[in-house]
């Protein structure tokens, strides 16, 4: 038993002396510290290179583009952010500071997640009346365009935030896209943070689930 306990030391000293720390700025939250070791780092750059390379942090222009494609593509990185924790080992924690589990977590659970929730079962249920329409023609087209550009913005943020984690430099170059400005009021467009159901198309996630 000693020996068990000694070796299981042994693995968690190696574990947190490589931890480092890094102050992040969290959307919605405020700047943090975060402890990052190998492991971590390298979550933190699967989870930059999944969220710069979708819709999430690339612009959609107001006559570009097609919705339904964007909000399948942020289905995609919910459940790509998922299955990413699932399969990493967590982080060691340390009292000093938060892990990368924490910033990707908060990532689903405050901009994912409530964006999803709102805008999914507005658009399904327009798809279901007019199966034949154009996505031009669903009267809350132009706010949920809006509000996938405040989300946008915050999920930038968020990238941002796991490209420090990783050790990224010139994360910005790297994602190409300077956000607009956030809206004034924003949120108080109907793109509120609260949950709401809805069916979902086949092959996208239940969020929640």
């Amino acid at each position: 038993m000693a020996g068990a306990a000694a070796v299981l030391a042994v693995q968690w000293y190696q574990r947190t002396a490589r931890l480092t720390e890094v102050k992040v700025t969290v959307p919605q939250l405020s700047e943090l510290t975060f402890a990052v070791n190998n492991d971590s780092r390298q979550v933190a750059w699967q989870m930059f290179v999944e969220t710069v390379t979708r819709v999430s942090t690339q612009p959609l222009a107001s006559d570009q583009g097609v919705v339904r494609e964007a909000l399948s593509s942020m289905y995609g990185l919910f459940a790509t952010t998922r299955e990413t924790l699932k399969a990493s080992r967590p982080t060691a924690t340390v009292p000093s500071g938060q892990t990368v589990e924490y910033l990707a977590i908060t990532m689903l659970n405050q901009a994912l997640r409530p964006f999803l929730s709102h805008w999914h079962p507005r658009l399904q249920e327009f798809e279901r009346a007019h199966p034949d329409g154009q996505e031009s023609e669903w009267p809350e087209n132009a706010a949920c365009r809006a509000a996938l550009r405040e989300v946008q913005r915050d999920i930038h943020d968020y990238a941002i935030g796991f490209a420090r984690l990783a050790g990224v430099r010139e994360a910005e170059a790297l994602i190409g896209v300077v956000p607009a400005p956030r809206s004034p009021g924003a949120g108080d467009d109907g793109g509120d943070r609260s949950s709401s159901g809805g069916r979902l198309t086949a092959g996208e996630p239940r969020v929640g689930e």
